[in-house]
């Protein structure tokens, strides 16, 4: 129900029992601007200033009453701006019946807010879990190297090609957030919005197009609000059974090499559930490190026998997965067959529209034109699903270049839009297929709906906060908060730049965390010669095998939690807060539940052999020791191969969780 209500001192808009608008002498609620954008992209990075030419606040002036409807109308001087909310569905939806005024072209909306409320959310963020205190533009491109301007590494990133990230980078941005004072709020836009909740008193957001609506649905708890918001986006589909039957392990090379692996993986006790070849379709040196062909064929000359592996393999549990991406290498087949059909993206003059990746140029597949739309679902399902892979990754999404020029308009519009239409694509030509998993690291929020599981993009080789292993968890927290719930990171890391180099430390720590996860997948990365990798050595190999196998003996608890986050949408990885009615835990991004009988406080501080873990209330045992705590935070050992993983000890699982401290390393 919307109420107003009128005090001399100001006036407040109510949603049941939330104030929505608060305005008072201090400052308005919906504010006008006439915004002059320069946006520069560099491989992926898009750095983007605004400035403002002129700007108007607007004072809440009257309601009007309509047929189940209520509009608001706002004004200053000769200049008015109404929104209409309307209840349905039990959810609020606040549309815009008119433009905006001329000249302005940007939208500010304030939301209120209070001192002790967190916020959660606006898709996959890697640096911060509570975003209070911080602004997030949400805008779709790489994460950037380091994440974090003052890091030695961000700022090498940005002097050699400006591709150091920021804290807000992400390749998920996503126009929702979930606030402790139990609402969402989803702006239906994928124009350039800025979410900022530096304020004490409200919630700044700004959008560069007035968005379809704005949808607010409240209840009465976190993790009921946050259903409520994966209920309307689209729940995810349970993932197959296979996918936790071991680890997909990332390996290039071969045919001899993919073999070679797999004999080391079987000797060494490392149950595989698939093998990922992301060069299946050939390789492209450059500076950067070893890149792929991106012509979506195989080859022949370095796999000459993949299609009887992958029916050999398939018959022995192991499914071979590969890669694809919506771009197509120049001067190969299928970008001569796309640019004679007129699927790409054209310049302004009509010409087929060419991406520097870094060192090769590619075409961009038309995702806006039918034809060219179904033509790529085609070559997929030839090119990949017949050759009997059973998934991939489904690369990119957030490069797409401004100037270029769509089947439906010009690309700045669809930018935010194109990591979804990606998903969809990916989506609908697997629809017939419910074994096949394809993962991605770009979204929004047609994700949810789309994507059949999430990762974390390209992390450093390293311990850093902002980029590192310790990046990945707030990354699957602030996704769950996003309603997609199923997320998962490169073992290991990606990122190999600099001085940069994954330890056989690194690899161990960041495959405990893996193992409670819903997917366990490595990769090699861009440099594999300067990187431990799993097949470096026997003790690595058997050290990751013996957490393989505690991953797969969780797979009944694991089927239950992916059971839960299809239907319900409360993801597999969730915040403490979730169960916990404790102000402290917004605050927590080192530590997660698995479900809601798991506790995981990963180490992800080089050298560490001890980390300070919070335990919530209730009894807790210790999956390793068998141990038991209670409520409050202690300094727990955690050597190699024996992580800060607690079970609640009333668990319906806790016999299946017993079993674990009997798995021989």
């Amino acid at each position: 129900m919307i109420k107003v209500k009128n005090t001399k001192k100001s006036n407040s808009i109510y949603y049941n029992d939330l104030i929505l608008f608060k305005e008072s002498i201090l400052n308005s609620c919906i504010i006008l601007k006439q915004g002059r954008e320069d946006i520069k992209s560099y491989t992926g990075n898009f750095i983007v200033n605004d400035t403002t030419l002129k700007s108007v606040e607007l004072n809440f002036e009257r309601s009007i009453n309509l047929e189940n409807k209520i509009e608001l109308i706002f004004s200053k001087g000769p200049i008015n701006f109404s929104l209409i909310a309307e209840e349905k569905d039990k959810l609020l939806f606040i549309s815009f019946p008119h433009d905006l005024p001329k000249p302005y072209n940007r939208l500010i909306i304030r939301i209120s807010a209070s001192k002790k409320e967190a916020i959660f959310g606006c898709g996959e963020q890697f640096s911060y879990f509570n975003l209070r205190g911080h602004n997030f533009p949400l805008f779709t491109g790489e994460q950037g190297v380091g994440r974090n301007k003052n890091t030695r590494i961000t700022q090498l990133a940005d002097e050699e090609s400006h591709s150091g990230g920021d804290y807000y980078s992400t390749f998920y941005p996503q126009s929702s957030y979930v606030s402790t004072k139990n609402y969402f709020l989803y702006a239906d836009t994928y124009s350039y919005s800025e979410f900022n909740f530096s304020d004490e008193y409200y919630n700044e957001l700004l959008f560069w197009e007035i968005p379809k609506s704005i949808v607010i649905g409240t209840d009465s708890s976190i993790i009921k609000t946050v259903s409520k918001l994966s209920n309307y986006l689209g729940l995810q589909k349970t993932l197959p059974s296979w996918i936790y039957d071991g680890l997909i392990l990332g390996v290039q090379g071969g045919s001899d090499q993919m073999k070679h692996v797999r004999e080391m993986a079987q000797k060494n006790n490392l149950p595989l559930n698939g093998i990922w070849i992301q060069d299946w379709e050939g390789v492209n040196y450059t500076s950067f490190g070893k890149r792929l062909l991106w012509n979506w064929e195989w080859d022949k000359e370095l796999y000459p026998t993949l299609d009887s592996d992958i029916k050999e393999l398939e018959k022995n549990g192991i499914m071979v997965l590969g890669y694809i991406n919506p771009y197509v290498a120049k001067n190969k087949k299928l970008c001569k067959e796309a640019v004679s059909k007129k699927y790409v993206a054209t310049t302004p003059k009509g010409e087929p529209y060419y991406v520097d990746f870094g060192e090769f140029d590619c075409a961009i597949i038309d995702l806006t034109n039918r034809k060219a739309f179904e033509w790529y679902k085609s070559v997929i399902k030839t090119n990949m699903i017949d050759l009997g892979l059973k998934g991939w990754m489904a690369d990119f999404g957030e490069y797409l270049p401004l100037d270029c020029i769509l089947s439906n308009g010009k690309a700045s519009s669809a930018h935010n839009l194109w990591p979804g239409l990606w998903a969809k694509l990916n989506s609908e030509v697997c629809k017939d297929f419910p074994d096949i998993v394809y993962f991605m690291r770009a979204g929004n929020a047609m994700s949810p709906k789309y994507c059949s599981l999430a990762w974390a993009g390209d992390q450093n080789v390293d311990w850093s906060e902002d980029d590192g292993i310790a990046s990945v968890i707030p990354a699957a927290l602030s996704l769950t908060m996003s309603a997609m719930g199923l997320h998962h990171s490169d073992i290991g890391g990606y990122t190999t730049l600099f001085d940069m180099s994954r330890s056989k430390e690194l690899l161990i720590r960041w495959t405990e965390m893996s193992a409670f996860s819903s997917v366990m997948r490595s990769h090699e990365g861009n440099r594999p010669e300067k990187n431990h990798q799993i097949f470096s050595d026997d003790d690595t190999m058997k050290s990751v095998g013996y957490l393989v196998r505690v991953h797969v003996a969780l797979k009944e608890y694991l089927i239950h939690c992916d059971r839960e986050n299809s239907e319900m949408g409360i993801g597999v990885i969730r915040p403490l807060f979730f169960y916990y009615d404790n102000l402290s835990y917004y605050n927590v991004k080192d530590e997660y539940l698995l479900g809601s009988d798991l506790l995981v406080a990963p180490i992800i501080k080089e050298g560490a052999i001890t980390n300070d873990v919070i335990i919530p209330c209730g009894k807790w045992t210790h999956l390793f020791s068998g141990k038991t705590y209670t409520e409050g935070t202690y300094t727990i050992e955690s050597p190699l191969l024996c992580p800060s993983v607690f079970y609640k000890s009333d668990s319906q699982y806790k016999e299946l969780f017993e079993r674990i401290k009997d798995i021989e390393k």
